[in-house]
Parts: structure tokens; sequence; C-alpha cells
């Protein structure tokens, strides 16, 4: 139990630039204490003690945030930065060294029974309020933008970005649109704003056009 303390402490120190201490982060980081309380729960679940492996993942929900179901497979190197709004489902499967961002869910339809929730392979990344919905695979070595619903499988080595969505870069190279070339939470594109920008874009077509037909612009603000 102590190794795998210390490892996580490590893993934090590795990851966030904000962790200043061994102590800060044992004391401070909920995303260290819902990991250790979900091992607990985990056990429990595996043991066929459901009801006190599901108190022990309500009171760390209680305490952090973070939902984590007793009944989920989580490998090793698991990071959870900042953590508060995460829910992971009771059949969703993560890789190992995956790390994942406020907000995020790991959740199902409601349709499926069974293996209901996503499986997540090695060293992914899921930015931050991304929502990956039902019982498919994404593969290793994928990142996933912030806000993105992802609602179907994706390959390995994969961007994907949008609201539903879409792979915009593969195996190194560009897909749909340009992104750069090693994704962060600073320069994930946002879908939202391609979007308006989209829009601005046709909406000038259409003054434009106007103008041509009428000599004078029809629209103004």
């Amino acid at each position: 139990m102590f190794r795998q303390l210390r490892e996580d402490i490590a893993l934090v120190k590795e990851r966030d630039p904000a962790a200043r201490s061994s102590i800060e982060i044992l004391l401070t980081y909920s995303g260290l204490h819902a990991i250790h309380h979900y091992r607990a729960a985990h056990w429990f679940y595996k043991h066929r003690m459901f009801m006190i492996a599901r108190m022990i993942s309500q009171t760390s929900r209680f305490f952090t945030g973070i939902e984590i179901h007793p009944g989920a497979t989580i490998g090793k190197g698991f990071f959870i930065d900042h953590g508060m709004g995460v829910v992971i489902g009771e059949t969703a499967v993560i890789g190992d060294n995956c790390l994942i961002y406020q907000g995020v869910t790991l959740g199902g339809t409601g349709k499926d029974k069974g293996k209901r929730h996503p499986t997540l392979g090695n060293n992914v990344m899921v930015g931050s309020g991304a929502k990956v919905l039902g019982p498919f695979t994404v593969g290793d070595n994928v990142k996933i933008a912030a806000n993105a619903v992802v609602l179907e499988a994706i390959p390995d080595n994969c961007t994907a970005v949008g609201v539903p969505a879409r792979i915009i870069r593969r195996d190194g190279k560009r897909v749909e649109e340009p992104v750069v070339k090693n994704l962060d939470q600073v320069h994930i594109p946002d879908p939202v704003s391609m979007e308006i920008c989209a829009l601005r874009a046709k909406l000038e077509r259409l003054e434009k056009d106007l103008e041509s037909k009428n000599g004078r612009n029809p629209i103004s603000f």
C-alpha cells in the first residue's frame, strides 16, 4: 500500500507542475484521495461485498467530488487532474498511464445492459468536460479534446474534437482540420468557436451576395 502511495505521489509530481511537495500532494490532492478510495472499494467489490464497496465510493464522492464506481477497472499510472465532477461508470475499463481532467464522464447511454461503459486504452488523455458514452473502445495514445462528446470507437494514435467527436489527426497526420502537434489543454481547438467562425463566414458571404444584387448592404449591426 505504501509503495503504491509513493508511486502515485511521484506520478503527480511528474504530471502536475503546481505540485510542490509530497506532503502537499498527500493532504490536498482530491484525485489522489479518490483513486485510493477506489482501490479499497474495488477490493470489496471483487469479493462481492457490494454494499461496503458502494459506501466507500459514495463517501469518497462526498469528500472529493469524484465518483468512481467500485466495479470499474483501472490500470496503473492513472492520474485525475483537479477532478471535480469526474464520473466513471461500473463497467468502464481504463488502461495504463491515462490522464483525465475535471468534468469528464465515462458513462453509458442508458440503452445497454452488461458492458455499458467505454474502454480506454493506454496513454489516453481526456480533456476537461469531455463525455465518453457507450460500450466501445478508445484506442492507445488517443487525445480527446475538452468538451468533446465521444459516441463511437476511436482507433489508436488519434486526436478527436467536437460534438459529436470527430477524428482530426491520426498517426501524426491531419485528417480534417489542422491542430498543433502536441495537443494540450491550452492549444486544443474550441469546437464552439470553430462553428461560430463558420457561421460568421457564411453570413459575410450572404451579405456580399445581397449587396451585389441590391447595390447596398441590407444588414447592419
